[in-house]
């Protein structure tokens, strides 16, 4: 689901550099993909992963081409259902370093896995200054780096209140926010129904004057727009996902390995 970067990532940059711990991770398994998160996604997690999120939330995006192909960015999108960061990875043409919660991570086996693949903990109502420092790397260093603004998942179907992290990310780290509308409202195992994401073109706030009043302006823009296109994503899903949105943007299956950069 990620992309080949490899050639463009510092072999000794914060992607490779993301600390593990666990049995398997003590045994040495990561020697298998060189400890790159790049890597396990296209050679073992790409084919076996995307076909089971396909079958288990059979779903479509529409302006997959709006994140960028290359260089550091935030994706920041709101949090409905737990299938939301694998829908985001099945349709995305780049790695994403997802920030989540550090008692996921703290599951073992499950976050020992999260954390090979470039997941790493922040820690909920605090100002976690450790995962701030380490998104701002990663941003800085070409990867795109995963937020959900809200900081938890919604349990009224409408996207929630959002906080500054990823504001502050891309402040920090000189890169633009591109932000993505979800609609997986009440998705679950038992429920498996269809779902749609729906990416939107990246924001830079380089027209925003410094000052006090920076990041809650950068925060009002973003905000706006994940609302917006989460109201896209949930008209499109209503609609039986046409073909193009009423703005034009086309719609988009599953990526395939070969079709990622």
């Amino acid at each position: 689901m990620y992309a080949d970067t490899a050639s463009r990532t510092p072999r000794d940059g914060v992607a490779r550099s993301i600390a593990v711990s666990g049995l398997l991770t003590r045994l040495g398994v990561p020697r298998l993909w060189d400890n790159d998160p790049e890597l396990l996604w296209r050679r073992v997690l790409v084919p076996v992963v995307a076909p089971v999120v396909r079958a288990l939330a059979p779903s479509y995006a529409y302006g997959v081409d709006r994140l960028p192909a290359t260089g550091g960015a935030v994706l920041a999108a709101n949090h409905l259902s737990a299938i939301d960061h694998p829908l985001l990875g099945l349709f995305s043409r780049r790695a994403i370093f997802f920030v989540s919660k550090q008692e996921l991570l703290e599951i073992p086996v499950v976050g020992e896995a999260l954390g090979w693949a470039g997941v790493f903990p922040v820690r909920r109502g605090e100002a976690d200054r450790d995962a701030l420092r380490r998104a701002c790397a990663l941003v800085r260093e070409g990867h795109v780096v995963g937020v959900h603004p809200e900081g938890t998942r919604q349990r009224t179907g409408h996207p929630g209140p959002m906080k500054g992290g990823a504001v502050a990310i891309a402040l920090l780290g000189g890169v633009s926010v591109v932000p993505c509308g979800l609609d997986t409202f009440r998705w679950s195992f038992r429920h498996r129904r269809a779902c749609a994401v729906v990416f939107g073109e990246p924001i830079s706030f380089d027209d925003i004057p410094r000052g006090p009043d920076r990041r809650a302006t950068a925060l009002a823009r973003v905000e706006r727009e994940i609302v917006r296109l989460w109201g896209a994503a949930a008209e499109a899903v209503a609609a039986g996902f046409p073909e193009h949105l009423p703005d034009g943007t086309p719609r988009s299956g599953p990526l395939r390995p070969s079709e990622r950069l």
